[in-house]
């Protein structure tokens, strides 16, 4: 089979990007520019900057804060990447388990500027329905359906791709907004897009469905379909609770469409960027790198915060006790952390700011996969003449199961079962060997006459992010009423109207976004922070570039009041 690569969106103009809808600002058009994203005076050169997390967030802040001549300064106190976490089966190199994001949809477009900087090949990302997957198998309530192309499903299906998309622009004005996301009408995205905030903070993904004329008219069964296998990655179940307000902005951005993977793991972006040299660099000598200006590693685990005065500096304290002080801070754990694993100083942020941060609510999530000899997915049953095995969705334990490979002879990798909330719970306490053998059985009453497991080299690998300490879970997933939350967290990094005390600390990370759970959310909170540290340190934007602070006041997300 054909595997196409690319490392640059081919899609001619114009088309869905991140853009808003809640911050219509073009992070894209800010990063590229040629004028740089600004300057901070001589005097401020070599200053530092503590960052909290050696995530993508985390490395991007430290990456441009250092191409401005500041000297960032990583804290992490688990592994070096966050939740881009790429673990390659024992043995090899191409053959990797993507234990976090492991879908980038083209229209993570800030995203993409780094992965293209870095000249990292990706490849479409073998999703249900899709080229790239080949064949699809759709398992519900004990019925086993095969297909190519949705044409070769029951009617059923289409009609509930059909309601969802009906009941978007009854309830959304779905077309119109995505017109105006991709004409980059800032103006126009507002006035169609804070109306929709202020409707939907309150209500669920499950009320829109269940509530729209388009699913009214049809049965329970189309909702419970939509919600086992969906359309498009999978179905959306685990979502039901969540506001409305996010699923839209996943469908307006395109963040569920056009998704490709990272060959040889994603992990190699914020690695990529920790080794890089930057071509365009104030201050230090050329050829300087984040690793070099770290003498090769991370510092560990920051245990303790606080600020000398209201005006001072910041004293950060890590887990073997060492104390540093910086200039500025930078946090981009996941806001729990700042309380459970952290003596935070609670007068560096506003009480309902902690609120906010305490209240965000993560969701569990769950991974297992294991390398087989060969794409063996790919043999013809001589009966029907179908590929023997199919990307699955079904509502069995294992939810979905994705299937990549790198060329017909080479080990190819199985995810056997991705699943979320509840049905990651069920995961939680079982060991890899136990979770394995479920997921097997699960397919074994799908595909009866393949046998997996002679296939299986090597050991399996699985992650329950819940379990891990420094995450809790795998990222946000916002309830009704989290609007306001999500407001006091996002603008946080424009600190014009704080108090002395408050200022100098940012927030950064895709669960303060307005996307969570999507890289691009995670770049975009970054370089507000970076815009954030700039000008705290006397800095501003270009003129003829200005920064998402100085865009903020006009473009920025609807306040819905106390």
């Amino acid at each position: 089979m054909e595997l196409p690569a690319m490392t640059s969106d081919p899609r001619p103009q114009p088309y869905v990007t991140a853009f808003g809808p809640d911050f219509t600002f073009a992070f894209d058009d800010w990063i590229t520019n040629p004028a740089g994203l600004g300057a901070v005076p001589a005097e401020s050169h070599g200053r530092t900057v503590g960052i909290i997390g050696a995530g993508i967030s985390g490395v991007i802040c430290a990456y441009e804060l250092m191409k401005l001549g500041l000297r960032p300064v990583v804290f992490e106190s688990g592994q070096f990447g966050g939740r881009l976490r790429s673990q390659s089966f024992e043995g090899t190199t191409n053959a990797i388990a993507e234990l976090g994001g492991m879908r980038f949809p083209l229209s993570s477009t800030a995203f993409y500027h780094y992965v293209d900087m870095l000249g990292i090949e990706t490849r479409p990302f073998p999703n249900p329905l899709t080229k790239a997957a080949g064949s699809t198998v759709i398992d519900l309530a004990g019925e086993t359906l095969y297909a190519e192309t949705i044409d070769d499903l029951p009617p059923l299906f289409r009609e509930v791709g059909a309601a969802y998309q009906q009941a978007l622009e009854d309830h959304a004005q779905f077309g119109a907004l995505q017109a105006a996301i991709k004409a980059r009408d800032a103006a126009l995205v507002k006035e169609l897009w804070n109306p929709i905030a202020q409707a939907w903070d309150d209500r669920s993904f499950y009320d829109f469905i269940a509530s729209s004329d388009a699913f009214k008219k049809l049965s329970f069964r189309h909702r419970e379909v939509f919600g086992q296998v969906g359309f498009g990655t999978g179905g959306w179940d685990s979502d039901f609770p969540n506001s409305m307000l996010e699923i839209l902005r996943v469908n307006l951005l395109g963040l569920d469409d056009d998704q490709h993977y990272m060959v040889g793991g994603v992990e190699q972006v914020p690695r990529g960027l920790w080794t890089r040299s930057p071509e365009k660099m104030v201050h230090w000598p050329e050829g300087m790198t984040l690793e070099k200006l770290h003498g090769g590693s991370t510092r560990p685990g920051v245990v303790k915060v606080r600020k000398q005065g209201d005006d001072g500096p910041f004293e950060v304290t890590d887990r073997w006790g060492r104390v540093e002080t910086f200039d500025a801070l930078i946090s981009t754990c996941q806001s729990w952390l700042m309380t459970t694993s952290m003596d935070f100083e609670e007068r560096l942020l506003a009480q309902d700011m902690w609120m906010a941060l305490d209240r965000t609510r993560y969701m569990q999530s769950s991974k297992t996969f294991v390398m087989v000899d060969r794409p063996f997915w790919r043999d013809r049953d001589p009966e029907t003449g179908r590929e023997v095995m199919s990307v699955t969705l079904t509502d069995r334990m294992t939810r979905g199961t994705y299937l990549f490979e790198d060329g017909p002879n080479a080990p190819a990798v199985m995810c056997l079962t991705y699943s979320w909330m509840s049905d990651a719970l069920k995961m939680e306490p079982l060991p890899v060997e136990k979770r394995v053998d479920l997921a097997l059985d699960a397919l074994r009453k799908i595909y009866p006459k393949v046998d997996i497991t002679q296939h299986i080299i090597g050991n399996p690998i699985t992650v329950s992010w819940e379990s891990d300490e420094n995450f809790l879970g795998a990222f946000k997933g916002a309830l009704p009423g989290h609007y306001r939350y999500n407001y006091r967290m996002y603008g946080h990094f424009e600190q014009s109207g704080m108090p002395p005390e408050q200022r100098g600390l940012f927030l950064a990370g895709d669960g303060i976004s307005w996307t969570p759970a999507w890289v691009e959310g995670a770049v975009q909170t970054a370089l507000n922070a970076v815009w954030g540290v700039m000008t705290h340190l006397g800095g501003h934007s270009h003129p003829s570039n200005p920064g998402p602070g100085d865009a903020y006041a006009e473009h920025g997300p609807v306040d819905l009041g106390g």
